[in-house]
């Protein structure tokens, strides 16, 4: 199958998969990674086929919409990609880029070989985008109340010390998840393209949360 029709035949699967999923983990979500993946790709020396597939399929079954299993995102887009005979090492390569794309596996002390490739950092780079500025912060807000969380509490500090389970575990109020991973992601941009748009967006959370404040004390 050419390189056309498999990203056709993949945007059709992640579009009915999806179907139905909460707002900020949507299709709509995976387009603007998928959007993001290229853009950055094209200052990256990577094979851009597993890019754009890794972009579309890195949330196919995300572990906490799936009682926190980590394996069921890998497992389905291997199977997919195996009914459509995609090669074994790329189908291999997008199963690591799955596991590994999200912030909870930078906080697993006890994984020190990780897996790491340049098409990893491209799309890694693409969803922390999307985590970040003023769409990130309709996510936040969205999820927070998929989950029924206080959107802010002054007697709850943000926990600066999070391992990877604590984080998955966590249900503190959305306020709290700007500190402990939105305005974290700049610094952890993997490539030039994303660290200069991360920066206006980091810049932007910045605003957004000093006016929150304000509005918070009724100063304004």
């Amino acid at each position: 199958m050419d390189k056309k029709h498999l990203i056709a035949e993949t945007t059709s699967f992640v579009k009915k998969t999806l179907e139905g999923a909460e707002g900020g983990h949507d299709w709509f979500h995976i387009e603007r990674v998928y959007n993001n993946a290229k853009h950055i790709a094209e200052g990256e020396n990577v094979n851009l086929l597993i890019v754009e597939l890794g972009a579309l399929l890195h949330d196919i079954a995300d572990a906490k919409f799936h009682n926190g299993d980590e394996s069921l995102g890998p497992k389905k887009a291997a199977a997919f990609l195996r009914s459509l005979q995609v090669e074994k090492e790329i189908i291999e390569h997008i199963e690591h880029i799955i596991r590994y794309v999200s912030f909870k596996t930078s906080l697993d002390q006890t994984d020190t070989d990780q897996f790491q490739s340049e098409e990893l950092k491209v799309i890694q780079d693409a969803d922390r985008l999307d985590a970040i500025g003023a769409i990130g912060i309709a996510r936040a807000f969205n999820y927070g109340g998929f989950k029924n969380r206080s959107l802010y509490d002054p007697d709850i500090e943000p926990n600066l010390d999070q391992d990877k389970e604590s984080y998955k575990n966590s249900k503190a109020p959305t306020i709290n998840h700007f500190y402990e991973k939105l305005l974290l992601l700049k610094d952890k941009m993997n490539t030039e393209t994303a660290r200069k748009i991360a920066e206006k967006r980091h810049q932007f959370m910045q605003l957004y949360l000093q006016q929150f404040y304000d509005e918070w004390e009724g100063k304004v």
